[in-house]
């Protein structure tokens, strides 16, 4: 697109727009018969400025039923049986989604406000926030094996498949401080921690040794070595609000999304702050493709996917919907964002 182009003249190629108050640019994600999606940045005046390359590009949407009007929370790919399991929050559901037919294949009911949903080697739990429960299921047979209480309101879970144990992040209510809890999932062990402040998400090493829990207020990582929640730290942020939360294993990094418009950059090591990346608003799910060496974060409004290169230090952004602010990566292609607008889900090949 030439600089000095009107907005107007590809306004039928996109309805999507929204206005960065970072840049002070009105930014247009369009889907264009080309390898790539392409961002155009335009000036309040409607003059294009820029052209940008963007690392996602829309392949098509698969219906969820009765999501129109919804609220989806987390989701997880299992690479065992490459299914998708989406919390359903607004329905109470946990919808599986098969990746390489690209379709909804089934419904499971009774999951209180799923929210949090984690999966390894043929196994996936689900924190059901309205039942202060976790619930483990055999991702091949889809059958519940276990359900566990819970403090109440639980969202953030990790898993640590090798240890046979979940990390449960449970927000609290009025009685009941925010507490972490490391549940067996054989049901015959448990350790809790009280929390400083509400839990947001919550990854752990490769090693399954410690786990690193996003506080939303103090804006924070804790970090605790697992199991029992010993060895504390707390790596205070330069940004308010943390919420989205990845890791890269491999080089020991990671990638916090604030509430505050910020993504931050942590050794997983020393705690210390690295990069730190303006976002679009206010974020939710975070991922890292380590084949991509991007960091995925969803915001809802007003509705975008901004991917950042942490090693260039260069951002882009694809134009979703409002309200899409949870997604799922399948690595090392495929980005699932959990869309109502869309009626279900919108599939982007991250390449």
């Amino acid at each position: 697109m030439r600089a000095g182009a009107s907005k107007a003249a590809i306004e039928g190629l996109s309805g999507q727009y929204f206005y960065n108050e970072t840049e002070r640019v009105y930014r247009i994600g369009l889907l264009l018969d080309t390898p790539h999606a392409v961002g155009i940045d335009f000036s309040p005046e409607g003059e294009a400025i820029h052209g940008i390359a963007m690392s996602l590009r829309a392949i098509g949407v698969i219906n969820i039923p009765d999501s129109a009007g919804s609220s989806f929370d987390h989701g997880a790919f299992d690479a065992k049986t490459r299914l998708i399991f989406v919390a359903h929050l607004a329905r109470d559901r946990v919808e599986v989604v098969d990746h390489d037919a690209r379709r909804h294949v089934a419904t499971l009911r009774g999951f209180r406000e799923a929210a949090g949903v984690v999966a390894d080697s043929g196994h996936v739990l689900v924190t059901n926030r309205g039942a202060a429960t976790l619930a483990l299921l055999d991702a091949v047979t889809l059958e519940t094996q276990i359900t566990l209480d819970t403090a109440p309101r639980p969202n953030g879970v990790a898993i640590v498949q090798q240890l046979g144990q979940a990390v449960v992040a449970c927000i609290g209510d009025e009685v009941h401080r925010p507490e972490l809890q490391v549940l067996s999932l054989d049901g015959r062990e448990r350790h809790a921690l009280d929390l400083p402040g509400r839990p947001r998400w919550c990854v752990t090493d490769a090693a399954g040794e410690r786990v690193f829990l996003a506080i939303r207020e103090p804006s924070m990582i804790l970090v605790a070595r697992l199991p029992a929640l010993r060895d504390l730290q707390h790596w205070t942020l330069p940004a308010g609000g943390a919420h989205g939360l990845d890791i890269d294993q491999q080089r020991g990094r990671l990638y916090v999304a604030c509430d505050d418009g910020a993504l931050v950059e942590v050794d997983a090591t020393s705690g210390s702050i690295g990069g730190q990346w303006s976002l679009s608003g206010v974020p939710d799910a975070t991922f890292f493709n380590p084949a991509t060496g991007l960091v995925h974060v969803a915001i809802g409004n007003p509705g975008l996917v901004q991917s950042i290169d942490p090693r260039a230090g260069t951002s882009s952004q694809f134009a979703t919907a409002i309200g899409a602010k949870t997604t799922a990566l399948a690595a090392p292609d495929r980005l699932y964002v959990f869309s109502p607008s869309h009626g279900g889900i919108l599939v982007l090949a991250d390449e």
